[in-house]
Formats: structure tokens, C-alpha cells, sequence
């Protein structure tokens, strides 16, 4: 009676394991504890072992926090009811299962035990945090492994796009998206692509993944195949990576080279995007690269032939063409007169005028002109044109248009020390000598009498036309007002005038604007025996007059040195001719005293 009552209680007390499902422990302990209270026997050995063993296959230890896995036993509009072995069944909110939308009963899931039993004694589950714990295990183990996850990207952020990755919400910076530069992110929203996990903060709960790591290590493995096939004059096609000031950089499938500027195009250009475009698929001609071939130059317009060698045999030295102006420097113009063929105009070829002007004086960037070709060699491919040549050349009837002797106004240009350069007309300029600018003025440089720009008349004094020169002056257009200061400021002649200024060894004095003179310090005595100063107001007396140099000297000395002089000869004439006059009466008397002595003689 009594083993017929432990097998009972043995049996009762294993289905309760279903039943109930209470922790093994405390089942075993509740167990040994009942049969204990009601006085049956200790069950044998094999009796406990088989209950054990039903036990262990029968139940599952259910802890807080623990993820196990759980079969859906019925579906609500709202919940799944959830089978874990456990005391009772869970429910969990159809929220959670979104992204399953085909999930049905019998499925197998992964659950979070967040409680045993709640105060209603309900089991209470999460498939959301089951999800983000196993979720953050696949993360781990793939960064540790460096294995390759799928992930959705889901929308932009700022720097990047936010990717599911296991349910994880990872970050994927812009720069890790491709090798190439992304231009619309918005393309990628929506797509599922292979990543690779980067970096994992797991204080802040961070993961940032990539898809360009994954794209460089297939990119390194074509690398080195390109690599070791590159030739130069080899012809590949490549894709316009990006386009700078100075170049685009092509991508040779993983390779890198460089289409410099000047290797885009026969013409000029003023920058690349004016023959590609990014994306752009193109053919190029590998041009060189260096010892490790990591700085591959490539080049486009050597696909073309040279545009030098297409210019046919008809155009030579001589010929009018057309152009457009596509580079200006100071010394000349550049003109395309085909396309990839330019000929320099030299500044000296813009126009007949022997004044070099900058080449911007006379024409701009896209102006289209007209030339002559002076030089032309297919070799080196050199062209030189001219401007100026579509005129007559000025100098042609010069001697007609500019005889000597002729008088003209002109245009001051420019000048030197020793003169000034009048343009008469384009093409026809004249020197003045500084000698020749006044007949009165003393002139150091030309600035002191004249402007650039300023209009001036001009005689023609000499005419050179092999030399194309022309010697022009200026106070030759004037009466010399030398030659009735002659007359005027003659040797001998006196003037009342003021000490302008004591210079060295004298002082001058001003008579006119144009009269100035030069009294040495000798002939600045005065009567008194002292000299005059600055300030001082006398007579002066012309004592030289040099009309060729310009040359008057006075003095004031001269004046009253003169009338001593003068009042000497007066006196020594008044003696001599009393010394006369007093010789003769002695005479006389002489004559009278024999002539009365002879008288009284006779007598």
C-alpha cells in the first residue's frame, strides 16, 4: 500500500512538472518535502532517477532577464501566445513582429523573460529586447570575425545614412558608402547592401559599419592586376572620378590617374568641365607613371590627331585668317585660328606706332580678329601674325606728308632725360631734343615744360627714312625772342634791377621772364667800397651778351668805375691844355722882352 502511494505521489507530482512548471529545484525540494509530510517513504533509486530524467526534459529554468526560444501557440489581432515551457504561456503585442508580418502559430521565436509572473501571475516576455540582445551578440561576434552583414539603410542623417543591422540601428558615414564621392544619397534609402562593422562603442551603444571597406578590398585585388599590365601608349577606359582646377582624375577600375588640363584638349580651355562631366565614361591614353606606378598621367587629346598636322598646305606666309583671342600677355596675343592651332601676335605687330603698348591696350579675351601671317613653321608647329600689316605702313609717303621745315601738332607720348617723343599719327612719332623744347628756358627734364598727352606744336628739322626717324622742335614754331633781346640787353646798355639770388662767385638778377643774369662778385661793388646783397636795387651795366648760349653778364661796379674813369680823362685834358696855354704866354713874353730889347737897341 505504501509503494502503490509513493508511485502515486511520484507520478501526481511529475505531471505538476508540466503542469505547473515551477523551477526544478524547487520542484525537487517541494517534492521530497511533501513526501515527507505525509509520511511516505523515500522513493528508491530507479523510481528517482526516472523521475529526474523527466524533469530535465520537461522543464525549463526560467529566470529574469533570460532569452530562450518559444513557439507561437495562437495568434490575436493584437498578441501572439507564446509556448516556453514554462509555468505558464506569454503574450506579446503583435508591435514587436512588424518586421515579420508572415509570422503564424507554430513558429519558433526568441523571447526576453523579463518577468516570471507578474502580479496577475502572467508570464511577461519581450521578442523586441530578445531580439536587440541576440542582435548585439551577431554584431560582436561579426566585428570580432570581420564578417560580412547585410543591413537596410533606412534614412539619411546628418554626415551619413542610418542602417538596420539586426535589428540595430547602426551608422554608416558618407565617406564609407563607396570609394567614389556620392553626390545623391537619397539613392541608396531603401536598399539592403553588405556592410562591414567598423566600430563598436559599447558604452554609448554605438556601431558604425561600412560598404566602401568591402568595395576597397575587391578594388586592392583589381588594383594590382591593372597594375601589372599597364604599358604606356595602353588605351583603357575609365570614369571621370573628379574634376579640379587643374585636371580630372579618372578611376581605371580601382586605379587612379590624372588627366592634367593641358592634356584635355588641342585647344585651350579654362577648365576641365568644359570637356567632361563626373560619371562620364571615356577612353585615355596612358601617357607615364612612376617607378610603382601609384601616379599613373594620363591623357585625352592624344586620342585625336594634332590639329597642326590636319592644317592644310594652302594656308602660308602672307594670308589673311581669322581668329578668336584666347590668352593675352603683355608681350602679345594668342589666336586660335583652328581648332588646337594658335598663332602669337607680338605687341610690336598690333601697330605701326614704335611706342610698345601692353596687348591689352588693343584687344580682350574672345575678341575676334583679323591678322596676317608673318612666319609659319609645320615643325614646330610655331605661328607668328600681325595686325598692323592690314594698314598701310605710315612711313610709305613720309616725305610728302612731313617734309622739312613743316610744321605740325602732335601728341606727347612719352619721355627721357635727353628729349620728349611726339606721335604726329599712328605709326609716326619724332624726337624733340631738350634743347629744342625753348629758346629761353633752362630745362633739366622734360617734365618741367611739358605733360604726357599734352598737344604740341612741332616743326620738322631733320627727316631720316631709312632709319625711320624724325628729329622735330619745338621753338622753332616761336619767333627767337633772342633776337630783339640783342638789341635790347646790348653790350653797354644799363638796367635798373633787383639782387634775385647770391650764388656761388656772384649773384643773378631777372631783368624779364626770360633775361637772367649773371653779375660776378667783383663787379657787385659798390661806389662806398661795399657790395650789394640780396634785396638791393641798382643800375647794372651789360658787359656780355651771348645770344647762342644765352649768356648775359652785368655789372653794377662798371657804372661808376666808369665815370672815375671818365672824370680822370676830363682833368688830365683841363691840365694839359692849361699846361698849353701857360707855355705859349710865357713864349710871348719872351718874345715881347727881345722884340723891345732889339726896339730900344735901335735907338
Amino acid at each position: 500500500m505504501a509503494e502503490t502511494k509513493e508511485n502515486q505521489g511520484a507520478e501526481a507530482t511529475a505531471q505538476d512538472v508540466k503542469k505547473e512548471k515551477v523551477s526544478k529545484q524547487e520542484f525537487l525540494d517541494n517534492f521530497n518535502w511533501h513526501n515527507y509530510e505525509e509520511g511516505i517513504d523515500p522513493v528508491e533509486d530507479d523510481k528517482l532517477k526516472e523521475f529526474e530524467a523527466l524533469v530535465e526534459e520537461n522543464f525549463v529554468d526560467t529566470a529574469d532577464e533570460e532569452v530562450v526560444e518559444g513557439t507561437v501557440v495562437h495568434l490575436t489581432d493584437r498578441e501572439a501566445i507564446i509556448d516556453i515551457n514554462a509555468k505558464s504561456e506569454g503574450v506579446i503585442s503583435l508591435n514587436e513582429f512588424r518586421y515579420n508580418p508572415d509570422l503564424k502559430e507554430g513558429d519558433k521565436v526568441e523571447v526576453l523573460i523579463d518577468v516570471r509572473e507578474d502580479k496577475t501571475g502572467q508570464l511577461v516576455l519581450s521578442h523586441r529586447k530578445a531580439r536587440t540582445i541576440k542582435a548585439w551578440d551577431r554584431v560582436n561576434a561579426a566585428y570580432d570575425k570581420g564578417e560580412i552583414v547585410n543591413g537596410y539603410v533606412k534614412c539619411r542623417t546628418k554626415g551619413g545614412m542610418i542602417v538596420d543591422v539586426f535589428g540595430i540601428e547602426a551608422f554608416l558615414p558618407g565617406s564609407q558608402i563607396d570609394v567614389k564621392p556620392i553626390r545623391d544619397y537619397d539613392a541608396y534609402v531603401g536598399k539592403t547592401m553588405e556592410f562591414k562593422v567598423v566600430k563598436i562603442n559599447h558604452e554609448f551603444k554605438n556601431v558604425v559599419v561600412s560598404h566602401k571597406a568591402l568595395i576597397e578590398a575587391d578594388i586592392e585585388e583589381q588594383k594590382k592586376e591593372i597594375i601589372g599590365q599597364l604599358e604606356k601608349g595602353q588605351v583603357l577606359e575609365g570614369t571621370v572620378k573628379n574634376i579640379t582646377s587643374y585636371g580630372v582624375f579618372i578611376d581605371l577600375g580601382g586605379v587612379d590617374g590624372l588627366v592634367h588640363i593641358t592634356d584635355l584638349s588641342w585647344s585651350r580651355i579654362n577648365h576641365p568641365n568644359e570637356v567632361v562631366e563626373l560619371d562620364q565614361k571615356l577612353n585615355v591614353v596612358i601617357l607615364d607613371f612612376d617607378d610603382n606606378k601609384s601616379r599613373i598621367q594620363l591623357g585625352l587629346k592624344q586620342l585625336q590627331k594634332h590639329p597642326w598636322d590636319a592644317l592644310g598646305e594652302e594656308v602660308k606666309v602672307g594670308d589673311k585668317v581669322k581668329g578668336k583671342v584666347v590668352v593675352i600677355a603683355d608681350y602679345g596675343a594668342f589666336i586660335e585660328v583652328a581648332e588646337g592651332v594658335e598663332g602669337l601676335i607680338h605687341v610690336s605687330e598690333m601697330s605701326w606706332s614704335t611706342h610698345l603698348r601692353s596687348a591689352q591696350d588693343f584687344v580682350k579675351v574672345g575678341d575676334e580678329v583679323e591678322a596676317v601671317i608673318l612666319t609659319l613653321d609645320r615643325e614646330e608647329r610655331k605661328m607668328s601674325l600681325g595686325i598692323k600689316q592690314l594698314t598701310p605702313d605710315p612711313w610709305t609717303d613720309i616725305t610728302s606728308k612731313y617734309p622739312v621745315g613743316s610744321k605740325h601738332k602732335g601728341i606727347v607720348r612719352n619721355f627721357t632725360n635727353f628729349g620728349v617723343f611726339v606721335e604726329l599719327e599712328e605709326g609716326i612719332d619724332g624726337l624733340i631734343y631738350i634743347s629744342d623744347l625753348s629758346w629761353t628756358k633752362k630745362i633739366k627734364h622734360p617734365s618741367e615744360f611739358v605733360n604726357v598727352g599734352d598737344e604740341l606744336e612741332v616743326e620738322v628739322l631733320e627727316l631720316d627714312v631709312d632709319g625711320r626717324k624724325l628729329s622735330l622742335g619745338h621753338k622753332q614754331t616761336q619767333e627767337n625772342p633772342w633776337d630783339k633781346y640783342q638789341e635790347e640787353f646790348g653790350e653797354g646798355t644799363v638796367h635798373n634791377a633787383e639782387i634775385d639770388e647770391i650764388v656761388d662767385k656772384g649773384a643773378t638778377i631777372k631783368f624779364n621772364d626770360d633775361i637772367t643774369a649773371f653779375v660776378p662778385s667783383r663787379h657787385l661793388e659798390k661806389e662806398d667800397g661795399k657790395k650789394l646783397k640780396k634785396g638791393d636795387v641798382a643800375d647794372f651795366k651789360i658787359i656780355e651778351f651771348n645770344k647762342e648760349f644765352k649768356k648775359v653778364v652785368a655789372s653794377h661796379t662798371a657804372i661808376f668805375k666808369e665815370e672815375e674813369e671818365r672824370n680822370v680823362k676830363a682833368a688830365a685834358k683841363r691840365s694839359k691844355q692849361t699846361e698849353k696855354k701857360a707855355t705859349l704866354g710865357d713864349a710871348n713874353e719872351q718874345l715881347q722882352a727881345l722884340k723891345d730889347k732889339m726896339e730900344g737897341k735901335g735907338e
